[in-house]
C-alpha cells in the first residue's frame, strides 16, 4: 500500500524534477518537501501547513489533489489533545464590588496627581505668545501702530513696556506710539510665575 510520501516521490521522479526545482516552483523549502517524501512528521508543522505543502506539490506535479490529500489525511499521525478532567475553576477572574471601589479610588488619585501636575507644568511654564501684527519688516507709516495677538488668558503682555489688556480669550490688541528712529517691537508676555516670553518684530518707520 502506497503512502503519501511514496506517491510524491515516485511523480516526481517519474518528471525528473530535483527537490531544488519543487522548491523553486512552488516557494516550499525543499526540506520540507524530502520530510514530507520521508513521512520525517516531526520535522514539519502542522497539519494545515503540511496539507497546503502537498497540495501545492501535487497541483505541480499533476497529481489528483483529493487522492493526495486523502492519503495525507490517513497518514499523517494525530496529536492526541490533553483534556483536564477536572477543571480549574478557582482561578476565574471575577469582577467584584470591592474590585469597583478600589479602580475607582485609583483613577480618581490618577487624575488628580495628572490634573495637578499639568497645574505645575504650565505655572513654571513660559505663557504662550502669538505675533498677529505688525508683521515682519512691516511699513509703518503713522506715529501710532497697531499690535495684536494671542497669549494665555492670566498672562500680561507688555509691548515696548506699554501695557496692552488681555481679554477672557487671552488676545490682545491696542496701539502704541512710535517715533522715526523705532525699528523694532518688543512683544512680552508675563506669567502669573514670572516666567517671559518675548518676540521681537522689526518694521520700517516711514513717517
Amino acid at each position: 500500500m502506497k503512502t503519501i510520501g511514496d506517491v510524491l516521490k515516485e511523480a516526481r521522479r517519474k518528471k525528473r524534477f530535483s527537490l531544488s526545482k519543487i522548491e523553486e516552483k512552488t516557494k516550499i523549502k525543499k526540506e520540507f518537501i524530502k520530510a514530507i517524501e520521508e513521512e520525517n512528521w516531526p520535522n514539519l508543522p502542522e497539519y494545515t501547513v503540511v496539507l497546503g505543502f502537498v497540495k501545492s506539490v501535487a497541483q505541480y506535479l499533476e497529481l489528483n489533489e483529493k487522492s493526495v490529500t486523502a492519503l495525507l489525511r490517513r497518514d499523517f499521525p494525530q496529536k492526541k489533545e490533553m483534556i483536564n478532567p477536572k477543571p480549574d475553576i478557582a482561578d476565574k477572574f471575577v469582577w467584584t464590588p470591592k474590585l469597583t471601589f478600589i479602580v475607582g479610588i485609583a483613577v480618581v488619585i490618577i487624575g488628580i496627581f495628572t490634573y495637578l501636575g499639568l497645574a505645575y507644568v504650565k505655572f513654571v511654564s513660559p505663557p504662550s505668545l502669538e505675533i498677529i501684527a505688525p508683521k515682519e519688516e512691516e511699513v509703518v507709516k503713522t506715529k501710532n501702530l497697531k499690535v495684536a495677538g494671542k497669549t494665555d488668558t492670566d498672562a500680561v503682555i507688555k509691548v515696548n513696556n506699554q501695557l496692552i489688556l488681555v481679554d477672557e480669550d487671552g488676545n490682545f490688541e491696542g496701539e502704541i506710539q512710535i517715533v522715526t528712529e523705532t525699528a523694532e517691537i518688543e512683544f512680552k508676555a508675563i506669567s502669573r510665575s514670572g516666567k517671559e516670553r518675548v518676540i521681537k518684530r522689526r518694521i520700517r518707520v516711514e513717517l
